[in-house]
């Protein structure tokens, strides 16, 4: 039991409880090696020293798993801000970014993840010009993280008379949560607007003025949260999705520095990119990345994409 670094477990919350069993055992230890100066003793004190300490080797294997598995969570995190934007085709990418954001759902709502509605914004037509939406659950970035790219769809809108097909597409960008962050936003860089939340919730949602934009002005970006209850819980989501956003946009024009070295491969993760198409004539989903096509757009809609997803995580994988 050398060299042991107890500090660092006593520094971590999920650790310090096991600390003080720790020092325990510790304590009984010291007392044993007391008794182990009597010859009489010696062989009981050493027996009880062998037990004490292997029980003190049980609770650091203990510890090391939960920092361990801490590292892994803020590698890939149980958390994930997902977002849908209407690109290029007017109301029918409108109502393909919809159609999108119900094929994540409902796959979340498959693997048993929580999935919470943070701001919409609605066409005329009933599709999302844009809506971002917060899913939890275990293993969730580290399975949709390579969801991020331009989907395009061809099919024939229902308002086409002469029964061309069209082209349209949507943006999806998946955002990890992390609970570190290493980009700090100057309150001073902030503006801030109100308005009131839109939709079904009662009285409040129509007086009260609980919707929150942030704008972060050197950059332009914003953010707009709608979920909570009160003005000051939303201004907490959006600031916290807007550090993650300015910090995943720092971290995706570091990584643009290295990108050549995998352009023709699974992709950089950088939402101007085309990852797939989805071709309604023919029934098939193609994923450009991995160069494979899967025969089931209805099913898809409904949520059945884990094919896709492991076969690009895979594709990935073999590259790393």
């Amino acid at each position: 039991m050398e060299n042991i670094d107890i500090q660092k477990y006593k520094e971590n919350p999920k650790t310090e409880f096991y600390v003080v069993e720790y020092d325990r055992l510790q304590s009984e230890i010291d007392e044993s090696l007391e008794m182990a100066t009597d010859e009489e003793m010696k062989v009981l004190a050493e027996e009880e020293i062998k037990k004490l300490r292997k029980q003190q080797q049980d609770i650091i294997t203990q510890m090391d798993g939960i920092l361990e598995s801490e590292i892994e969570e803020e590698k890939f995190p149980n958390e994930i801000i997902l977002e849908v934007r209407a690109g290029a085709g007017g109301d029918e990418a409108s109502l393909f970014a919809f159609q999108l954001a119900e094929m994540y759902s409902r796959f979340s709502e498959k693997k048993g993840w929580i999935v919470n509605k943070l701001d919409e914004s609605m066409t005329t037509a009933g599709g999302y010009k844009e809506a971002s939406f917060e899913i939890k659950g275990r293993g969730v970035y580290k399975t949709l993280r390579y969801e991020t790219g331009i989907h395009r769809v061809q099919r024939i809108p229902a308002t086409e008379k002469q029964g061309r097909i069209h082209t349209s597409t949507a943006t999806v960008a998946v955002l990890p949560v992390r609970k570190k962050f290493t980009f700090e936003i100057n309150p001073a860089d902030l503006d801030m607007e109100l308005s009131r939340s839109g939709g079904a919730g009662g009285q409040n949602v129509n007086k009260v003025e609980t919707a929150v934009r942030l704008i972060h002005k050197p950059t332009g970006m914003s953010v707009r949260s709608t979920a909570e209850r009160s003005q000051q819980k939303n201004r907490e989501k959006a600031l916290s999705i807007l550090s993650m956003k300015i910090e995943e946009m720092l971290k995706e024009k570091e990584d643009a520095k290295y990108a050549s070295e995998r352009k023709d491969q699974v992709g950089t993760g950088n939402r101007s990119e085309k990852i797939r198409t989805y071709n309604y004539p023919q029934n098939r989903i193609t994923d450009h990345r991995v160069k494979e096509s899967w025969h089931k757009i209805d099913a898809a809609m409904l949520g059945d994409i884990d094919d896709i997803v492991e076969a690009v995580d895979k594709y990935n994988e073999g590259l790393e």
